[in-house]
């Protein structure tokens, strides 16, 4: 494909020579870069609040940095008569198979950071304006949508990702476009000072309470569950207790010869660092403490374990590592060692194995750049112990609001469902209850039955994990832990 990629000489950013090495970079592409003859300078005060952000948050600035002409250089006029113009303006058709990103409908950058402003993840769109289709759709997002420059530079590098998609035949998730947003000086500016409020209230809140801090809650399940409720009960939920210097999150529950134990991240603040500690369940609720049974070099999360072959298994996140490690029990609960390394050389987040038609699949989000939580890969393989294969179409999906997983995947009445995470107001704020309406070598599929938060029987701000294993459910969210004393100690 003769593919030209459209920009304004004024409003160019490191994100966008990004973008077209990124796809002069595939075998069937070929690659120029045209010039838009509208001139739209960038806002000053966009990049006033950006730098605003960055001395607040201390963050690096990449992709969202603004930049001139001379990257660009080698790609003009390269293109003859493209057959698509990939056009980042806004700019309409010319006659020439065009395309356009929109964010709710509305194509260029004003409109992304106006949803962003708002505290929104946009829908965004590969949009053939000439045939009047839609190419690919997705909803890259962000771990931290309150910080704009985090937020813009995430969802610019799902974008990358979803102009691959479009490339590769396209594909996407069924969502609705949000109200389109102008971008005003205005409310720029109104940004900006919630922006420096926001940060003064985080430092006051880190100098009283260690953050973040999980807690796991526990119920007896007797009859339906949350799969079959697609709610979550307003009442019957337990606390793990812990003593404000660890945290526990990640719950897996695992029934064994008859006794049940979950398994969970344990998080020590003063080492800053998670390990897999475990505790058995008796009929009352937990006995003990959890205790740690796998350390690594990396921080260790989401103790995905489960039986098979006659063996007990898990496989942590060690995304920190760069790996997918399969552990066994050598004596479980708290005897483990390292089986294989599934896949390696990616930042893979909580990986979720499950069985479907014979095979084993793998799921998992995969951080390419941007957000650790919105673009979901899989892989499959006949044993557990792999090799695993990528699937042809990964990222199967990009959507912060229901890609990563939040859990074992369960089947419900002869339909597959997998708890994923709903990512778009901020890590952990929310879960969903997804069903796999197609999973094949060629494509895949779902739709979202069911949204879950927080409320009164599960009060906070998180709703992160949903396991099960015999009577035993468990969910996370969050919690307080007051480095002094009088603050008390209470949940939230």
């Amino acid at each position: 494909m003769r593919l030209a990629v459209r920009l304004d000489r004024r409003a160019l950013r490191q994100w966008h020579h990004e973008v077209v090495a990124a796809l002069s970079g595939r075998s069937d592409v070929e690659v120029g870069v045209l010039w838009s003859e509208d001139r739209r300078p960038v806002p000053r005060e966009v990049e006033q609040l950006f730098a605003l952000e960055q001395r607040l948050h201390g963050l690096p600035r990449g992709r969202s940095t603004l930049t001139d002409e001379r990257p660009f250089m080698r790609y003009v006029d390269r293109v003859e008569r493209p057959e698509v113009v990939l056009d980042l303006v806004g700019d309409d058709a010319d006659g020439v198979t065009t395309w356009h990103l929109t964010f709710d409908g509305r194509a260029g950058e004003d409109s992304l950071l106006g949803a962003l402003l708002e505290g929104r993840t946009p829908v965004v769109r590969v949009v053939d304006l000439t045939a009047g289709r839609t190419v690919a759709t997705g909803r890259p997002g962000s771990e931290n949508p309150g910080v704009t420059l985090a937020a813009f530079e995430d969802v610019l590098a799902g974008c990358t990702r979803l102009l691959q998609v479009a490339l590769d035949g396209g594909g996407g998730s069924d969502l609705d476009d949000g109200r389109p947003t102008s971008l005003t000086r205005r409310d720029v500016l109104r940004h900006a000072g919630r922006s420096v409020a926001r940060s003064a209230l985080r430092r006051v809140y880190r100098l009283l309470y260690r953050a973040p801090h999980w807690r796991v809650g526990w119920r007896r399940v007797e009859g339906p569950d949350v799969f079959d409720l697609n709610e979550l009960p307003s009442a019957g939920w337990q606390d793990i207790p812990d003593d404000g210097w660890h945290f526990y999150a990640d719950p897996f529950p695992i029934v064994v010869d008859g006794r049940t134990y979950l398994f969970v991240e344990d998080f020590d603040h003063r080492l800053g660092r998670g390990v897999i500690s475990v505790v058995p369940f008796g009929e009352d609720g937990p006995e003990g403490t959890p205790l740690p049974v796998l350390e690594h070099t990396a921080h260790l999360s989401y103790p995905f374990v489960l039986e098979d072959a006659g063996e007990v298994w898990m496989i942590p996140e060690t995304s920190g590592a760069g790996t997918v490690e399969l552990y066994r029990a050598t004596g479980f609960p708290l005897g483990w060692q390292l089986e294989e390394v599934l896949l390696e050389g990616m930042e893979v987040s909580d990986a979720t194995p499950f069985r479907h038609r014979g095979r084993w699949w793998l799921s998992a989000t995969v951080r390419d750049g941007g957000s650790f939580s919105d673009a979901l890969h899989l892989w499959s393989a006949d044993r557990l112990q792999g090799p695993w294969s990528p699937h042809a179409r990964n990222p199967v999906l990009v959507d912060i609001g229901s890609a990563r997983p939040a859990g074992r995947v369960v089947r419900r009445g002869g339909r597959l469902v997998r708890p994923v995470q709903d990512g778009r107001k901020g890590y952990g704020a929310a879960l969903a209850l997804a069903e796999i309406t197609r999973l094949d070598d060629v494509g895949f599929e779902q739709r979202v039955v069911a949204r879950l938060g927080p409320g009164d029987g599960w009060p906070g701000t998180r709703l992160h994990t949903l396991n099960r294993a015999g009577w035993l459910e468990v969910v996370d969210g969050s919690a307080y832990s007051p480095r002094l004393r009088w603050l008390g100690t209470h949940r939230r």
